[in-house]
C-alpha cells in the first residue's frame, strides 16, 4: 500500500493505492463524514483479488485532507439557505486531483452514499476520466431518497471527546442505519471509528459536507447524456436513503444495471461485499476503450 496527497488548488487530498501495479484502476470514494478507513479491508481484498489496483481518499474536511475550518460550523439555516464555501463539483475535482495524483487517465470510479453523489457529479463533469460508474447507497438529488425520521439525527446526534466515545457514537449510528438482516460488525467498527478520531476528529466537517448534500442540484438531467457503463447498488432497508434514491439514479443513466439487495441498510455487510465485487468487476468487463 502507497499513501501519498494530491492538491486541488489549495485543498490538500490524502489518498493510498493497493493491489497490483499493473491492475484495473479503481478509485472509491467514501460517504458522509467518513475517511477513507471505512472502506473495509474485506471488501478491498475482494476487489484486489478480481484484479483491480484500488484507490482511496479522505474526502475535504475529513480525515488527513484539508479541513475546512474558515468556513465554520454549517448550521441549519445555512444548510438551506447557502453553500459552505463549497459545493459536490468541488469534491469532484478533489477526485480529479487524485487520478492525477495516481497517473491515471481513466478510471472506473465507485462512490458510496456522499461518495456516490461526488462519482456521479464526477462522471457528468469529467466523462472522459470515467471508465464506469458505481453508485452505491446513493441518489441523484436530495429531495429524493430522504432519510427515515430517526436516520439522520442518529447521525448528526452526540460529541465524541475521545477514541472510545467515538467508537461508541460509530456503533449507535450503525445500529441505526446498518442492515437488518445482517450482523453488525461492531469490532471492527469500534476499532475504526478509534483510528479515525486518532487521525482527525473535526465534528463541523461533517456538517459543511452535509451542507454540499442539502444545497446540490438535481443531477438528473446531466445523467440522462452519459455513454458509459453504470453500475446501481441500494439496499431495501436503507433508512438513510431510501430505495428511491438508487431507482431514480438507475433511471437516470442510460443502460445502468440496477441491482437491490434485500435486507441491506446503509453500509457494507460483510455477507454482501463478495456480490457488491462481482457486480463491480462485471461492469468493468463491460466497459471498452474508444
Amino acid at each position: 500500500m502507497t499513501s501519498s496527497t494530491a492538491r486541488n488548488g489549495s485543498v490538500e487530498i490524502a489518498y493510498r493505492v493497493e493491489g497490483p501495479t499493473d491492475g484495473t484502476p479503481l478509485l472509491l470514494i467514501m460517504g458522509l463524514g467518513l475517511q477513507m478507513l471505512f472502506w473495509p479491508e474485506t471488501f478491498r481484498r475482494l476487489l484486489i483479488d478480481r484484479g483491480f489496483r484500488v484507490a482511496s481518499f479522505d474526502n475535504r474536511d475529513v480525515g488527513l485532507s484539508t479541513h475546512l475550518t474558515g468556513h465554520g460550523i454549517a448550521s441549519p439555516k445555512v444548510m438551506l439557505t447557502r453553500t459552505p464555501g463549497y459545493g459536490l463539483p468541488d469534491m469532484a475535482e478533489d477526485a480529479v486531483a487524485v487520478l492525477d495524483g495516481l497517473g491515471w487517465l481513466t478510471a472506473h470510479v465507485a462512490g458510496v452514499s456522499l461518495g456516490g453523489m461526488i462519482a456521479q457529479t464526477l462522471a457528468v463533469r469529467h466523462p472522459d476520466r470515467v471508465r464506469t460508474l458505481t453508485s452505491l447507497s446513493s441518489t441523484p438529488a436530495p429531495h429524493i431518497g430522504r432519510p427515515r425520521p430517526r436516520a439522520l439525527p442518529a447521525l448528526l446526534s452526540g460529541t465524541a471527546h475521545n477514541p472510545e466515545q467515538a467508537a461508541a457514537h460509530m456503533v449507535r449510528i450503525f445500529r441505526t442505519i446498518g442492515s437488518p438482516a445482517y450482523p453488525l460488525d461492531e469490532p471492527w467498527l469500534r476499532d475504526v471509528a478509534r483510528r479515525s478520531f486518532e487521525r482527525a476528529h473535526d465534528p463541523g466537517g461533517v456538517r459543511r459536507q452535509l451542507a454540499a448534500i442539502v444545497l446540490a442540484t438535481d443531477r438528473r438531467p446531466l445523467l440522462r447524456r452519459l455513454r458509459m457503463p453504470a453500475l446501481v447498488v441500494h439496499g431495501d432497508a436503507d433508512p438513510l436513503v431510501r430505495l428511491s434514491g438508487g431507482l431514480a439514479t438507475a433511471r437516470a443513466i442510460p443502460g445502468a444495471r440496477f441491482v437491490v439487495l434485500p435486507g441491506m441498510g446503509h453500509d457494507l455487510p460483510g455477507p454482501l461485499q463478495p456480490v457488491i465485487a462481482d457486480e463491480l468487476a462485471a461492469v468493468a468487463a463491460s466497459w471498452s476503450p474508444g
